[in-house]
């Protein structure tokens, strides 16, 4: 068995050593590959140059194509048949494959008593905002830029727009548009489909173009001019809770918009767009001189959630750029049955329930490096397979009635302590794994810390009956909320005044060894409101939203009038980062319920925007 790099993270070897039509059978070995060009989107860590990369290139062949970002960090596509000879460069530090993203909104449709319910009127109060929104200092988020990287927003609603009716968009970049050279002459300006500088996606609109739109008698002639649509009303949702001019937390802060996704395809946001985008909104804060909060709020549950990806550490360079400031709302999973976790002398054996018509199933199992374990799993109908003593970094794959199991054992990172074990359910005749209840036995060989951690995709990845029997709701973060320098969200519901059960939940586990907690950090920071949220939709009306997604722009709002109060109106040039997230710990309420702060539920407790600032 070919012995797989280092270099390239655990999934991505699995995915080069497995034949795409494989691969195409799950829902995250193929994400980052291109099947037309045979090549694949990656993420790297670099250092000096990439001029070397040309050197590579085969006469007649495709080539690569390198997108530097910020710090060290670019997006890649390189022919599948190149990737070995990338990451063996020695500029090339780590490579990592794109996920998906999904947004952190929770998709139950409300009962009525819940529409007469919606607390977004009483957020300025429990939030505390209206003390310094009403009175002095009358802030308004005024000379602060909330970048918004989501599903695009309806740019023609009131909430975003001046009292004279003009846009309050500086720009929007809407990813999933296609470059073209055609302009319209017919306008007072001209208009040209281009992709941003610095990119090869999407298309980039200014105000001016905007406006030009805005003036259009129709709504389709406004969409021949800016053709960017919000077909989900996420993103129209989240950039209204943070800034509409109508009962936005910042309704006189400018806005940047940029609409993750690819040209012609279905589903979610990936690991690459969003980086894009986070470099592409501190680019334009800097250009335009602005401080800038960047809310993003989706998440996934790949990794070892100690803030060791690629993203993760990306994120807290980008938040050390300028006078940056980033949310990201700590996610839903805390009671979606995808998190368990043990001690194999106590616990040796998980069990998962898998309901039908699962079309594939990804496993990891997180453990001390120091740690060795046997490891077996048995399948619903009693066949039981026992993974090798002595596993090597390679691809194992093991059959299981009508499973298939594709198998890969990691190596710590240079960046991570931990070691993964990943498993891959897809069908191996049929088009579904196998229904029930399969058990994962883990046996000691060599005791250090007897833990273990496992994770399931998100829920909004599979089936509702498919989830750990006696689940762990600790540590149940997505990533990238784990991101040590950004500002992680958790939901309450105001209505009642304690813990959202769905929010995700931070570190509380003393005994752990893995993870940032060894660090002393905290996670989640903060709760905000986050049940029945009213928000603006497609439909020029507003309606209730639930979930962290939504918790978090009312943070981002808030920091956008700590930065005003501080930048903007010269009391503190400084409070911006790492000073943003120590005032709003700071200024945190206690939550009914909750007696020990901070804790792993809702971090230093409930956003209270006034007490932050002391006035």
């Amino acid at each position: 068995m070919k012995l797989m790099s280092q270099k390239l993270e655990n999934i991505l070897n699995l995915a080069l050593e497995t034949p795409e039509e494989t691969r195409a059978l799950t829902d995250s070995l193929n994400v980052g590959f291109d099947t037309l060009n045979k090549s694949w989107e990656l993420i790297v860590k670099y250092n000096g140059a990439l001029e070397r990369l040309n050197a590579l290139e085969r006469p007649g062949a495709p080539g690569i194509i390198a997108e530097p970002l910020i710090a060290g960090y670019a997006v890649l596509t390189v022919p599948e048949t190149l990737v070995e000879a990338v990451a063996g460069l020695p500029e090339i530090e780590y490579v990592e494959k794109p996920k998906r993203y999904y947004y952190s909104d929770k998709k139950e449709a409300p009962s009525p008593n819940e529409l007469q319910a919606c607390v977004n009127p009483e957020i300025g109060t429990a939030s505390c905002i209206l003390p310094v929104t009403l009175r002095e200092p009358y802030l308004s988020g005024k000379g602060i830029l909330i970048a918004v990287l989501d599903s695009g927003i309806d740019y023609s609603r009131q909430d975003f727009r001046k009292p004279d009716g003009s846009t309050r968009i500086l720009y929007l970049w809407d990813q999933t548009l296609r470059p073209t050279p055609e302009s319209a002459a017919a306008y007072s300006i001209p208009i040209r489909r281009r992709s941003p500088e610095g990119f090869s996606m999407g298309v980039e609109f200014d105000s001016a173009q905007i406006n030009a739109a805005l003036s259009q008698s129709s709504r389709m002639d406004a969409l021949n001019l800016v053709p960017s649509i919000d077909t989900s009303g996420h993103g129209t949702a989240v950039a209204g809770i943070a800034a509409s001019s109508v009962e936005g937390v910042a309704p006189e802060s400018s806005l940047l918009i940029v609409k993750l996704g690819l040209p012609d395809e279905d589903g979610f946001p990936r690991t690459t767009e969003i980086m894009r985008g986070v470099t592409y909104a501190v680019r334009k804060a800097q250009e335009l001189g602005m401080p800038l909060v960047i809310n993003l709020s989706f998440g996934n549950s790949y990794g070892a959630h100690d803030g060791s990806s690629l993203l993760e550490r990306f994120l807290d360079n980008a938040s050390e750029i300028g006078r940056t400031t980033i949310c990201v709302g700590s996610g839903n999973e805390g009671n979606s049955s995808g998190h368990a976790q043990g001690n194999v002398a106590q616990k040796p054996v998980t069990e998962l329930a898998v309901a039908n018509y699962e079309r594939s199933l990804s496993i990891q199992l997180w453990k001390h490096y120091a740690d060795i374990y046997r490891i077996s799993l048995r399948s619903p109908g009693g066949v039981t397979r026992e993974l090798p003593d002595t596993l090597s970094p390679e691809k194992y794959t093991l059959r299981m009635e009508n499973t298939e199991l594709l198998i890969y054992l990691g190596e710590p990172t240079p960046y991570s302590v931990d070691q993964e074990i990943y498993f891959e359910l897809i069908p191996a005749s049929g088009p579904y794994i196998d229904s029930g209840i399969w058990q994962i036995r883990i046996e000691p060989i060599k005791s250090v810390t007897d833990e273990y951690y496992l994770y399931l995709p998100g829920s909004a990845a599979r089936s509702i009956g498919t989830g750990f029997y006696n689940p762990t709701p600790e540590v149940t973060l997505t990533i990238p909320s784990t991101a040590a320098k950004v500002i992680t969200v958790g939901a309450y519901d105001s209505a009642y005044d304690s813990y959202a059960d769905f929010s995700g939940r931070g570190y509380a586990n003393p005994g752990r060894t893995i993870g940032i907690v060894n660090a002393g950090l905290t996670k989640p920071d903060l709760a905000a409101p986050g049940v029945n949220i009213l928000a603006p939709d497609l439909y020029g009306g507003y309606l209730p939203v639930t979930g962290t997604s939504f918790a978090t722009p009312i943070v981002s709002g808030c920091a956008a009038l700590l930065m005003e109060w501080g930048i903007i109106n010269a009391n503190d040039p400084f409070l911006y980062g790492e000073k943003v997230k120590a005032y709003l710990r700071n200024g945190a309420r206690p939550i009914r319920g909750e007696t020990d702060y901070p804790n792993n539920r809702v971090g230093f407790g409930a956003l209270c925007l006034s007490d932050s600032l002391r006035l």
